[in-house]
């Protein structure tokens, strides 16, 4: 890795106040463990339908294998990042974990400081700086996308001259038989973030922002493991979400709307059809393949409300009331009272719904979400959900996929969704840079998903049901549990504390199971 021969406050003093801050992401590295689940097979083990699947979900998911988990994923992609950018570990001032699915209630980003240390150790390598700050974040889906802000306000602020890390790292997982069992998912994305950014730029004044209570939607009480009759189907821990899919789903829809408009208003955008037209790709928060298509077609709809005639030529033409339409998206709807009032599956824009299934329907919809949403879009449906870095991973494959196809996005307008159930969303106001080609050559997310091994049924069930990895799995080098600690006495405690190893050969002494 290339020394740069200054710790980054010492760079920082060669800024003044003059220089222009042009904070952004100039890196991203993509980790997924290596057992992957074809949707395709999981339908013929399950029944369901896979032309249904496949259009409304995806092509598959990866799971963590046991020596495996949401540290060791965070840390592989760190370090993947720092060696495919050759980003000197005492530059890094910064290092933030964004997840939901935290094995520990105490710690969290130092422990995927102290992997990458041991890393950098026995490669010969300098480790990270002693005064690294570690924050982990948390909510839900959103919480990569929190960090990111975080890291951001870093490099503009007191770290002006260092870099940032921020890592997303996710294990997506849901009890076999319900709604959510084939939107599973693993793996994380680590972004490098920069005062002067080579990938793209975030301005956070131009971004919006939206937050309601919502009470039971998406949720992870603790106490739900010491309920006797949850989730009895698998006898080990495990991390399944307390969940209602379609009070979810509304959720979802009207917080990214507040967001959204929250953005218009502060871009002071007079005509957010126009604004939608010239912004080159969106990108969104992908728990499966069609809720962005979801999400852009209410968005679609609030941009043509904003001109009531343009709305009335979308919606009468489709046998709509575009009068009532416009008054239902005037409103601001509170759904944790709408729950206790009519129920979880009562949509809080009836009307609006019905016209969005309608308008995605029409070539003209399709027309436009062929032209924001598909960069990147089909390396997506080979991820599965990724929670807080399913955004950060298309947003990944969207500049490979540029890439690999000789587009200019230099200076492009693009816009990113994130979204958190609980329930917040959040609008990225982003720039590509002029150099993002250079940046972009390094994204490796195809790479990435070349190393798979695909699971027959029993493999997945006893995987998901056991955490015991398929017969003759063995850990191909990099980070792995190592053992777990037992010990409990009056002087010293572990019990239960990870203790991970790194190994850089083809074989480790990772668990096989």
């Amino acid at each position: 890795m290339e020394s740069i021969g200054a710790s980054c406050l010492a760079v920082g003093n060669m800024y003044n106040n003059n220089t222009k801050v042009r904070a952004g992401v100039s890196g991203m590295s993509l980790y997924v463990p290596p057992l992957r689940v074809p949707l395709q097979a999981w339908c013929e083990w399950t029944g369901a339908s896979w032309s249904k699947l496949g259009a409304v979900v995806g092509r598959s998911f990866r799971m963590a294998p046991s020596d495996e988990d949401v540290y060791t994923m965070a840390a592989s992609a760190v370090l993947r990042l720092l060696s495919d950018y050759a980003v000197d570990p005492e530059s890094v001032g910064y290092l933030a974990l964004g997840t939901e699915s935290s094995r520990d209630n105490s710690a969290g980003a130092v422990i995927v400081r102290g992997m990458v240390d041991q890393a950098l150790k026995a490669m010969g390598q300098p480790g990270l700086r002693r005064s690294v700050e570690v924050p982990e974040y948390k909510h839900a889906c959103l919480g990569g996308v929190y960090a990111l802000k975080g890291a951001l306000r870093f490099v503009s602020c007191e770290g002006r001259g260092c870099k940032a890390i921020v890592v997303a790292s996710d294990i997506a997982e849901y009890a076999r038989g319900s709604s959510g069992e084939p939107t599973q998912g693993a793996g994380a994305v680590a972004m490098l973030v920069d005062e002067q950014a080579r990938l793209f730029r975030v301005d956070l004044s131009a971004g919006g922002a939206a937050s309601a209570y919502r009470g039971p939607d998406f949720r992870k009480p603790l106490d739900r493991h010491f309920i006797d009759h949850y989730s009895t189907s698998a006898r080990r821990y495990h991390d399944f979400p307390v969940f209602s899919g379609k009070y979810s789903t509304y959720a979802y829809l009207d917080q990214i709307l507040h967001a959204v408009r929250d953005y218009w208003r502060n871009n002071a955008v007079r005509d957010p059809v126009a604004d939608l037209a010239n912004t080159r790709a969106l990108f969104f928060h992908r728990p499966y393949q069609n809720m962005p298509v979801q999400g852009l077609s209410l968005i679609y709809l609030a941009a043509l409300a904003a001109t009531p005639r343009r709305l009335a030529a979308v919606a009468e033409p489709l046998g709509f009331d575009a009068d009532a339409i416009y008054r239902e998206l005037k409103q601001s709807p509170d759904l944790f009272r709408n729950i206790h009032e009519f129920g979880a599956d009562h949509s809080p824009y009836p009307l609006t719904d019905a016209l969005a299934r309608a308008v995605r329907k029409t070539t003209g919809f399709k027309q436009l979400a062929a032209e924001k949403m598909t960069l990147g879009a089909e390396i997506a449906m080979e991820l599965g959900n990724l929670y807080t870095a399913a955004l950060p991973a298309w947003l990944a494959a969207g500049f490979e996929e540029a890439l690999g196809q000789e587009q200019d996005l230099s200076g492009a307008r693009l816009m990113a969704v994130g979204y958190g159930s609980g329930d917040a969303a959040e609008v990225l106001a982003i720039t590509v840079s002029e150099e993002w080609r250079e940046a972009a050559a390094r994204l490796h997310i195809s790479q990435a998903l070349q190393l798979s091994l695909d699971l027959d049924c029993p493999a997945y069930q006893e995987l998901h049901d056991e955490r015991s990895s398929p017969p003759g799995y063995r850990h191909n080098g990099g980070f792995y549990i190592d053992r777990i600690g037992e010990t409990d006495s009056p002087d010293f405690q572990d019990v239960g504390v990870p203790y991970y190893g790194f190994s850089t050969g083809a074989t480790s002494q990772g668990n096989t199971d």
